[in-house]
Order: structure tokens, then sequence, then C-alpha cells
């Protein structure tokens, strides 16, 4: 699995670029984000282009805000399409994460923390 990452100031904006993430493709998921959290701690995670999400796709997101938050990061969440989202507030897990309409204002949320 591929992403387009894009850097801005310190923070990366990386894009997923599939339209399911579920159990058939979560592995290659983790496995393929792997690199870029190591590099980007800070990072914003891209969602517009999917449309939808099971379980083991909501997992993989767990993973990726753990692994960033131990190396003293964050992750944040942008452009979810409204089943995307719809599945998010089912499980509560936009309590989780911070979800943001855009990719600007998921960077901007960033600020405070900026040097």
């Amino acid at each position: 699995m591929e992403f387009a990452v894009q850097q801005l100031d310190d923070v990366a904006i990386a894009t997923i670029n599939v339209e399911d993430l579920d159990a058939g493709n979560a592995g290659d998921f983790r496995r393929d984000i792997s690199p870029v959290l190591d590099a980007h701690p800070r990072l914003v995670l891209d969602l517009s282009r999917l449309r939808f999400i099971d379980s083991s796709g909501l997992g993989a997101f767990i993973s990726c805000l753990r692994k960033v938050n131990s190396a003293g990061g964050d992750l944040k969440l942008c452009g979810m399409s409204k089943p995307v989202r719809g599945v998010f507030e089912l499980v509560r897990m936009h309590r989780v994460f911070d979800i943001f309409p855009t990719r600007m204002e998921a960077v901007r949320a960033f600020a405070p923390a900026m040097k």
C-alpha cells in the first residue's frame, strides 16, 4: 500500500489511497505505514479517499496513534466521509482521535505545540 506524503513545516500529511480499510488489507496498512510513522511523529492522515472501514481498520489506526504517542508525537485525522465518520462515532473512536474536516485545519491544530 502506498501513501502520498507531503511535508508542511514539521507536520507530515499522508493520504491513504484505498477506498476500503478492512481485515483484507489492514495488515498491509500497518506494515506500510510504519516507516511513515517512524519518520514523521507529527502526522495527519487524510482519509478523503476512504469509503469503508471495519474493526481491523480501526485497530490499525489505534496502533498508529500509540506508535506516534510513544515517540512523543501526535496523529490527527481529516477528510472523513460520512460513512467512515459514522463508524468512528458508533464505537466512540471520535473521542480518541482528533478529527478535522480539512487537511489545513488538522495541520493548524498542531500549531500550539509548534516552536
